[in-house]
């Protein structure tokens, strides 16, 4: 035998036992607990009559061994496309209620819902709810809000309190239904008033209020029909859009005056 033969099968040899003494370590960082997750829809059409939609988050807990002792929690969040906005208070001047102070915001999503298992407060730590950015107050970021104006964490609250009441910011707590330690499903309700983009769907897997694992997946939000044709000449075509509008205009407004003369007769 050669000895380039014996120096092949040392060096396989010697692969294989590397391989071998490589695979506890492999199982030692895989995750115990792991997400396989799915959604009812990833896509949704803003049509005409379009008045909303509810997507349906479902999944299961994977595990290679039994599962570890202490309380599992389910957090889902539904974030939109991002956008920067000037959030104003109105101020009383001379008797007059007028635009007056403003802060800038960096960064605020246009919908965000949260659906939990249970209390966030009860299964969330903050040192985690800061490394993972869950809730809105962390997702939301406020730029120069000190030098722009007093109190400026009233104007970020206020603009959660306006969002929060039109629906587009939710807290769904308790709303995440976990069966037998393994399978879960919640419900989200998206409003009418979307914004098209896509739409990142977190799942996150807790114990003890810390994040063991996570999932991410995404929904692409369009607008459809009419609603495309109507955006589209706006933003490629906006003169003849515009001709459309005023010719639009002209005749409602003619067959309005021609409708009230016939009434009057």
């Amino acid at each position: 035998m050669s000895a380039r033969r014996i120096s092949a099968r040392l060096a396989q040899r010697l692969c294989l036992i590397l391989g071998l003494l490589a695979l506890p370590v492999l199982a030692q960082d895989r995750p115990a607990e792991t997400i396989v997750a799915g959604l009812s829809q990833n896509r949704v059409a803003i049509t005409a009559d379009f008045d909303g939609s509810e997507i349906l988050v479902y999944g299961a807990v994977r595990r290679d061994s039994p599962p570890p002792e202490g309380r599992l929690d389910v957090i889902v969040t539904v974030e939109g496309p991002p956008s920067s906005l000037l959030v104003r208070r109105k101020d009383r001047v001379w008797g007059i209620w007028v635009n007056h102070a403003a802060i800038s915001v960096d960064s605020a999503p246009s919908f965000y819902a949260v659906a939990t298992t249970g209390h966030l407060k009860d299964i969330l730590t903050e040192t985690e709810n800061l490394r993972q950015g869950i809730t809105i107050d962390r997702v939301v970021r406020a730029v120069g809000i000190t030098a722009e104006a007093d109190g400026a964490g009233d104007f970020v609250e206020a603009m959660l309190r306006v969002r929060r009441a039109a629906g587009t910011y939710q807290l769904l707590e308790n709303r995440v239904q976990l069966t037998e330690q393994t399978l879960f499903r919640t419900d989200v309700v998206l409003p009418a008033n979307l914004t098209e983009g896509i739409y990142k769907v977190r799942l996150f897997l807790l114990r003890g209020g810390a994040v063991v694992a996570q999932q991410e997946r995404h929904i692409a939000v369009h607008k459809a029909g009419l609603e495309r044709l109507i955006f589209t000449m706006a933003q490629e075509q906006p003169l003849i859009y515009g001709l459309l509008c005023l010719l639009m205009a002209g005749v409602s407004g003619w067959a309005a005056s021609a409708g009230f003369r016939l009434l009057q007769r």
